[in-house]
């Protein structure tokens, strides 16, 4: 078929790809096709879009209108957080959260459980308050938290159908600064976890797990709850922007502003503008969660096979995210640190790590981000309800792919 994903080291399985530009359009694509996924902006890092025989639905033509109501946005599933959080902002709203880049959809990022930063800020699809979906027989349904099985419905890994619209809750727009801080020393890191974790509304450090201390931390305020530092626990304040990457020598040039001037949430929540290419563009990416309460323990894990990964990675991040009781959320059941990988685009030599960092993680009950590379997605204690929901509204298997059958159906997930 030829159609690739954002990174290009996966080419979906399907026999053909359709453009529906209405809803109407997309419930008669579904209910005619034996086999259908939906594509949106193609970030994942793995097969789990594929439809192997079936129909892939490329949803970026859908015309869906932003509908900003009382306290809540009415988006498009193929909506990009970019593409209305100016607008949102306009109307004087804010979304709580958003994750690194603002070109990701909105349906993708939720349905795979993708997430922001901040010790008290859950992931993404804890905003969502209804779900329109398209289900196997084309039939339109609308669930909200009202349903029981909301919650089995938002994190839905495209296992349940085709999300054409969704309704998050929104509050007050907010101003943001960014300060990024150089050198935080490992030892400083292990003992002021919690500490640097509370040192502004959203945290991220970024490593390559070889050196003794954290290349940068990046912490964004909001600039009505800032407090002023000139020292991080042994960090200091950058000299000028910087990109995450930056000591891979990469330019801070498709960054967010920083170096403390404030701004609009849309546009330092982020850390990449839209109009840039997001990230370092050619790159994979694996993530994984593990408890909170075990973050600094994991952290020393991986760091004892940090030169093992050194030489694949171009940066690593490490944030937390307030936990939720989504069922397929890697956040489920409690606050969780993510660690996450931005590899270089070696893939096999990517994967061929990815069996030892797994093995250090384990013990400590680590989840992996569901849109990326991985080998073992680790446990979740509802899933056996959410493969009960998969056959009450997909009983001919209609949205399963090889994906799903290993990591959520099959006999070993």
């Amino acid at each position: 078929m030829g159609e690739s994903n954002w990174a290009g080291n996966h080419v979906y399985a399907a026999d053909a790809v359709a453009t529906p530009r209405t809803v109407d359009e997309v419930r008669e694509a579904v209910a005619a096709a034996t086999h259908v996924k939906a594509l949106g902006s193609r970030h994942c890092f793995n097969d789990i879009a594929d439809s192997p025989g079936g129909v892939l639905l490329d949803l970026r033509g859908l015309e869906v209108p932003v509908e900003i109501g009382d306290g809540t946005v009415t988006v498009g599933g193929a909506a990009r957080y970019g593409d209305f959080a100016a607008q949102l902002h306009a109307a004087g709203f804010a979304l709580p959260n958003l994750a690194s880049l603002p070109h990701i959809t909105v349906a993708g990022s939720v349905a795979t459980g993708t997430h922001g930063s901040g010790r008290r800020l859950p992931g993404l699809a804890s905003a969502v308050s209804a779900v329109e979906l398209v289900t196997a027989n084309g039939e339109l349904r609308t669930f909200t938290r009202a349903h029981a099985e909301f919650p089995g419905l938002v994190v839905g890994l495209g296992a349940l159908g085709v999300v054409t619209r969704l309704t998050l809750d929104v509050v007050p727009a907010f101003d943001v600064r960014q300060d990024v801080f150089d050198g935080l020393p490992w030892e400083a890191a292990d003992r002021h976890f919690d500490e640097i974790e509370d040192a502004g509304y959203s945290v991220s450090m970024f490593t390559n797990w070889a050196n003794d201390s954290i290349d940068q931390v990046w912490i964004k305020s909001r600039a009505d709850a800032f407090t002023a530092r000139t020292d991080l626990f042994g960090a200091v304040p950058a000299d000028g922007p910087r990109h995450p990457a930056h000591a891979a020598g990469i330019s801070a040039d498709n960054g967010t502003p920083q170096q403390g001037v404030p701004g609009p949430w849309h546009d330092r929540l982020p850390h990449f503008a839209l109009a840039f290419t997001p990230s370092v563009g050619d790159e994979l990416q694996s993530e994984y969660f593990v408890p909170y309460e075990h973050a600094v323990a994991a952290a020393r894990a991986v760091r004892e096979i940090g030169d093992l990964l050194a030489p694949l990675l171009l940066v690593s991040e490490i944030r937390a995210i307030a936990g939720d009781e989504l069922w397929l959320s890697p956040c489920h059941g409690g606050d969780r640190v993510a660690f996450h990988f931005t590899w270089q685009p070696r893939q096999p030599e990517v994967e061929a790590v990815l069996p030892a960092l797994e093995e250090r993680l384990a013990p400590f009950g680590a989840r992996a981000h569901w849109g990326k590379l991985f080998h073992t997605a680790g446990t979740y204690p509802r899933i056996d309800d959410f493969r009960v929901l998969a056959a009450e509204l997909d009983p001919s298997g209609k949205f399963r792919n090889p994906f799903l059958e290993r990591h959520v159906f099959g006999p070993d997930s």
